[in-house]
C-alpha cells in the first residue's frame, strides 16, 4: 500500500506547540531584569520569584539556568543567585557593535524608506515625547527601541535585522537606567535623524545616528562610573550555554 501523500499546502504546516512553562517563567524574568524590577546584583529567592509568578518553584529553577547561561543572572555557590551585573567592558563591546548596526540601518533606511515608514517613525517620536512629558520610563524605553527597530526594518536589509534584534534586549537593559537622564534630548537627536531619512540624506542619517548612539554609550559609562558597585560574593558559575539556544530565544 503506497503511503499517502500530502498537498504541499497542508505537509508546510506544522502543530504549534505550547510554550513550556520554564521558557514562559525565564521570558518573564528576563522582561523584569531589563525593566530593572530585578536590578543588577539583586539576590533573586526562588520562592519569592515563584510566588511573584505564580508558579511553582521547579520552572523558576530551571529559568535561572537559562538565565545563567546566557549571562542574565550569575550563580553563586553557597550564595544563591543574583541578577548579573554587566562589566563596563562586556557594556562597552556591545553598545560599540549596536552603533555600528544601526549607523548603517539608517543610512540605508534613508535610501529605501518609503512615505508609510516615515510615518511610522514620527508616531514612534511622538510616542517618545509623551513618555517623557509624563516621565514614564518603560514608555521611553519602549518606544526608543520601537523607533530603532523600525529604523532598521526600513533598512530592508534582513541580516542587518537579525543581528540588531539579537543585541535589542541587552541595550533595552543598559538604556533604561538613563533613558530619564537622555530623555528630550534623545528625542529631539531621533527627530532629526528621521527628518534626514524622510530627505533620503543616507550620510546624514547616518551621522546623526553614530552621534547619537555614541551619546548614549558615554551616558551610560559616565552612569555606571557614578554609581557605587554593589558588594557581591566571588566565585562565579557559568554553565555552559547549548549551541544555538541563544538565538532561538531571541
Amino acid at each position: 500500500m503506497q503511503p499517502t501523500e500530502l498537498p504541499t499546502s497542508v505537509a508546510a504546516r506544522r502543530i504549534d506547540r505550547p510554550v513550556p512553562l520554564r521558557e514562559r517563567v525565564y521570558q518573564s524574568m528576563q522582561e523584569l531584569i531589563i525593566s530593572g524590577h530585578l536590578a543588577a546584583g539583586q539576590h533573586l529567592v526562588e520562592s519569592e520569584l515563584a510566588e511573584m509568578l505564580g508558579v511553582s518553584r521547579q520552572p523558576v529553577r530551571e529559568a535561572l539556568q537559562l538565565l545563567n547561561s546566557e549571562g542574565w543572572v550569575d550563580l553563586r555557590p553557597g550564595y544563591g543567585a543574583f541578577v548579573h551585573v554587566p562589566t563596563e567592558a562586556e557594556a562597552d563591546e556591545l553598545l560599540v557593535v549596536r552603533a555600528l548596526l544601526e549607523t548603517e540601518s539608517a543610512r540605508l533606511a534613508a535610501l529605501h524608506a518609503d512615505a508609510a515608514g516615515v510615518a511610522r517613525l514620527r508616531e514612534l517620536c511622538r510616542q517618545g515625547e509623551a513618555a517623557v512629558a509624563v516621565d514614564d520610563i518603560e514608555g521611553m524605553v519602549e518606544a526608543n527601541a520601537a523607533l530603532h527597530r523600525c529604523v532598521t526594518e526600513l533598512s530592508g536589509n534582513r541580516v542587518l535585522l537579525d543581528f540588531a534584534t539579537q543585541v535589542d534586549r541587552r541595550v533595552r537593559w543598559y538604556y533604561t537606567p538613563i533613558a530619564r537622564q537622555r530623555g528630550k534630548r534623545s528625542w529631539q537627536e531621533h527627530a532629526k535623524m528621521v527628518d534626514a531619512i524622510e530627505k533620503g540624506d543616507a550620510d546624514a542619517a547616518a551621522r546623526i545616528m553614530r552621534e547619537h548612539t555614541e551619546r548614549t554609550r558615554k551616558s551610560y559609562l559616565d552612569q555606571r562610573k557614578s554609581d557605587a558597585k554593589p558588594e557581591q560574593p566571588p566565585a562565579l558559575v557559568r554553565t555552559r550555554r547549548r549551541p544555538g539556544t541563544a538565538s532561538a530565544r531571541r
